[in-house]
Order: C-alpha cells, then sequence, then structure tokens
C-alpha cells in the first residue's frame, strides 16, 4: 500500500450563513456563524485518513488559538502532522465564507500557509506507489520542488490548482493528475467557460493545456459529476442525485479520495467513481474537513 503526502493548506473557515449572498457594498442579516477546520491541504489530508490511506500533511500553522484547535482536529482525523510547522508571528489560515442556498464565496487570508517553504518539502521520504497531492494556497516555488522529490522517487503527483492561478510549465511538466473545476480550467486554457457548457466545450479546452500522452486531466462539474481524459480519451462519470447543503469541501474531497484510491492501488477509471460517490456525500453536510466521508459510507453508496 502506497502513502498519501499532501503539501498545502491549513485554515480555520469562519461559515457565515444567510438567506442571500449579498451585493457589492450591501449588508445581509445572517442566520449563523460557525467555525470548521479547512484548508484545501487539510480537507484534502482528512479525506485521505477517512477513506483508508496512510496520509501524512506538510504545512505549517500560526501560534494561536485556531492553531491549536486544528492541529487537535486533524489528529483526531487519523492525519499525521510531524511536518505541520507551528509558526511564530504570523496567524493561522483563515477563509471566511459565505453561504446562501448551497452556493458559497470564499475569503481566504494565507497567514502562515505563505510560509511553508522548499525546504519543508524536502522532509519527506517518498517512495514508488505514493501520492504527492497539493493545491495553490501555498507556494508555487514549493510546489515545484515538492513534485520534482516525488517524481524523483516514482511517487504519483495530483495537482488541484485552486483557487485558479495561472502556472507556467514548469509545474504543469511535473503533474501526472490534473483535477479542476470549470473556472480553473477556463483560465489555464485561456478561454471562458461555464458549469452549463457542453462536455464537449471541456474536452477541447482540456486539450488546449500543455500535456504529456500519460496526463490525466479530471473536470469536476459539481451535480452534473466529472469529466476524465484518461489517455486523451473523455468520459463522463454522472453527478448523483443528492440534496446540496454546503458545497465548500466537495472538490478537496474529490482529490483526496482519489488520491487514497490510487495509493491502495485501485485503477483510474474505478478511482474516479469511488471519489466522484465520496464528494456526492460531503456536499450534504456542513463544513469542509468534517463532512469528509468514511470508507463505510462511500461503500454504502457504490452498493445502493
Amino acid at each position: 500500500m502506497g502513502r498519501v503526502f499532501v503539501a498545502g493548506s491549513i485554515n480555520m473557515d469562519v461559515v457565515a450563513m444567510a438567506d442571500r449572498h449579498p451585493k457589492v457594498g450591501e449588508t445581509v442579516a445572517g442566520r449563523q456563524v460557525h467555525y470548521f477546520p479547512g484548508g484545501k491541504g487539510a480537507n484534502q489530508a482528512v479525506a485521505a485518513a477517512k477513506l483508508g490511506a496512510p496520509s501524512t500533511l506538510i504545512g505549517r500553522l500560526g501560534m494561536d488559538v485556531f492553531g491549536q484547535q486544528l492541529r487537535q482536529f486533524l489528529t483526531a482525523q487519523g492525519v499525521e502532522l510531524a511536518l505541520v510547522k507551528d509558526t511564530p508571528d504570523v496567524h493561522t489560515g483563515t477563509a471566511v465564507i459565505t453561504i446562501a442556498d448551497a452556493d458559497n464565496t470564499i475569503v481566504v487570508v494565507p497567514g502562515a500557509n505563505a510560509r511553508v517553504s522548499a525546504d519543508d518539502v524536502a522532509v519527506p521520504l517518498l517512495a514508488k506507489g505514493d501520492v504527492a497531492v497539493s493545491q495553490f494556497e501555498i507556494p508555487q516555488p514549493t510546489i515545484i520542488a515538492f513534485f520534482k522529490r516525488a517524481r524523483a522517487a516514482g511517487a504519483t503527483t495530483i495537482l488541484n490548482p485552486a483557487p485558479a492561478t495561472l502556472c507556467g510549465p514548469e509545474l504543469l511538466d511535473l503533474v501526472d493528475i490534473l483535477i479542476l473545476n470549470e473556472t480553473e480550467l477556463g483560465l489555464l486554457a485561456q478561454t471562458e467557460l461555464h458549469d452549463t457548457d457542453e462536455p464537449a466545450r471541456f474536452v477541447e479546452a482540456a486539450r488546449r493545456l500543455p500535456a504529456g500522452p500519460d496526463r490525466i486531466i479530471c473536470v469536476t462539474l459539481g451535480k452534473r459529476g466529472v469529466l476524465a481524459l484518461v489517455g486523451d480519451e473523455p468520459s463522463l462519470i454522472a453527478g448523483r442525485a443528492v440534496k446540496a447543503v454546503d458545497t465548500t469541501g466537495a472538490g478537496d474531497c474529490f482529490v483526496g479520495a482519489l488520491a487514497a484510491q490510487l495509493a491502495n492501488g485501485k485503477a483510474i477509471r474505478d478511482a474516479l467513481e469511488y471519489a466522484n460517490a465520496a464528494a456526492s456525500i460531503c456536499v450534504q453536510r456542513m463544513g469542509a474537513a468534517p463532512s469528509m466521508p468514511t470508507a463505510a459510507e462511500v461503500a454504502s453508496v457504490l452498493q445502493a
């Protein structure tokens, strides 16, 4: 069995519930406020751990109350935190999230996440069969250093280029599996995309990205499912009909579930089906990291 190593962000999510999103310059009354563990790196590491893969998180926390609470939570979820550093003179990463009618807007303040360095990702001993995962809530030079080490060790690299940010070929050339939504794909492919576009539009955009013959590209389409290009052959895995409560962690759940399945030796198409089912469970719950399902829950959905 391989292991999942996630180099990424750790945040406290401050979530405001409202009937609708405010317009620019407008104040609306909220219904509730919640504090949830989050950050794309933490979410993905929790998803992998709860789905049965040994999961190590590489990142940084501030030496504040949020940092203490996040460390306790992640330990309880089974995530290995030996490579998470407490960093003085900077606050723990924080995300301010507004949720209305199951859709969300997010403002992320990086804090300690911006300090994750190439030295931090030089510590783990990666091996063939391991899966190295990262996203764009830590500096890109750090991700490049991480993926270079992973490639040298024969590990599989997964990049989730979120939040949507431009990146160069130096990073994309190190990626085995690219997982992104329509906004991120549109930015990288330099074309305008909408979640209502036909699948052929996403295939066309994905084929614009610089890619080697073995690159796998997965475009997550929310309730419509996921479109995957494997060996340049497109396939659409339909979404599952569920009542969404909070979509905040759905993409991270998909990434962590896919990484866990690949670390456990599953074939890519089986792993995609599994990750799609896991994400359908995640959106039915509040919060990001706390909403990640267990392996037993995903198995139940797949059997049904």
